[in-house]
């Protein structure tokens, strides 16, 4: 049997804050059950949890990816909502989110974090990369959403037993929000107040390292979410440094009918190959990737939800 309300909490030494907010959503979500999946900590954390009346699960591979693949598949319910455990997220937002779920049917409700503070709130060079990285996902597979870092979310059953989760970090969030949307899910944003750690707290997000990380798990799924355009891409500069090398020496044979610098003739012409065989592979690998997306849409729509299986 399905609960209602499963609460997904990830944690790697998160006791400043673990008791006040399982506190706050055991007020905010009666009825709901709480799971606190421990990654690790050396401090209070699994006896806090336990204490606040928390089912605590334990997942060794470091990670948060890890956790989250562990969590959407031990985890059976109708709505899931995953919240990280620092207390830097508004839990008043969460019975408002899951209401908002239900009313318009969506399989996603992402809580865009609105800074409280903002000086202390985003470390330097966390809103700004949060941004940029946005900004690229709405680029490249649809501008639906304004905070994909934002790990205050509600998902449907359907959501997450289609959700591969191959991500074992801090790029997960990105591929939630790319798996939605290359799917065409109903998703939508619900603005959430966003506060400081609390003191002593250390965040585990690097910003430099996880936001590479980010950046190139966002080119990874490009490739493989759009084979046809990322291949173009490069079907398109290497045709134009082709063009640009080929150029003058078109038009000197043209005006002579010799080929000077044969060696730059060949450069140019292998380059043009090149091209054509990305061209080509982007064809192919779109042909694919239509029939993998066919198939996850397909078991997408396979999982019910708790209210449909009542009917």
């Amino acid at each position: 049997m399905f609960e209602r309300i499963a609460v997904l909490i990830p944690c790697l030494n998160e006791a400043h804050k673990i008791l006040e907010v399982i506190k706050s959503f055991q007020e905010e979500l009666p009825g709901s059950q709480i799971y606190v999946y421990d990654n690790g900590s050396t401090d209070n954390t699994v006896q806090l949890s336990l204490e606040a009346g928390a089912i605590v699960k334990h997942e060794k591979s470091l990670g948060k990816g890890n956790v989250v693949r562990r969590m959407f598949g031990d985890i059976e319910a109708e709505i899931y909502l995953l919240v990280d455990g620092d207390g830097t997220y508004q839990v008043q937002a969460a019975p408002k989110m899951v209401e908002l779920m239900r009313k318009e049917a969506l399989d996603m409700v992402v809580g865009a974090r609105v800074p409280i503070g903002e000086v202390s709130t985003f470390r330097p060079g966390h809103k700004f990369g949060n941004k940029a990285l946005t900004t690229i996902v709405g680029w490249l597979f649809g501008k639906k959403f304004t905070d994909i870092l934002s790990g205050f979310r509600v998902f449907s059953r359907r959501f997450v037993k289609s959700f591969p989760a191959l991500s074992r970090g801090f790029e997960i969030e990105t591929e939630m929000t790319i798996h939605a949307l290359d799917l065409s899910m109903p998703v939508s944003e619900f603005s959430t107040k966003y506060s400081a750690r609390a003191k002593g707290s250390k965040s585990k997000l690097n910003t430099w390292r996880d936001g590479l990380r980010i950046l190139f798990a966002i080119i990874f799924l490009f490739k493989e979410v759009q084979p046809f355009k990322f291949f173009g891409v490069i079907f398109l500069i290497f045709s134009i440094i082709s063009i640009l090398l080929g150029h003058p020496l078109f038009v000197t044979f043209v005006e002579t009918g010799l080929v000077p610098r044969f060696p730059t003739a060949i450069l140019a012409t292998g380059i043009m190959i090149l091209a054509f065989i990305s061209l080509a592979i982007g064809i192919i690998l779109d042909s694919i990737c239509r029939s993998r997306r066919e198939i996850k849409r397909m078991h997408y729509l396979a999982n019910t939800t708790l209210s449909e299986e009542k009917e």
